[in-house]
């Protein structure tokens, strides 16, 4: 359920801070690797962050 949640704020654009929530949460033990890394993919990096 976790994972759902945090995918759908990715696809909804609302990625503010999510970055480090993910990170938390894989080391808590709350996300596997395949969740870790497919969400981590899905976020925009930095630079894709900044505007053009």
């Amino acid at each position: 359920m976790l994972y759902r949640t945090l995918k759908r704020l990715i696809e909804r654009g609302q990625t503010e801070g999510l970055d480090v929530k993910v990170d938390i949460f894989f080391a808590k033990g709350k996300l596997t690797e395949a969740e870790y890394a497919e969400l981590t993919s899905l976020l925009p990096t930095a630079t894709q962050a900044e505007p053009a």
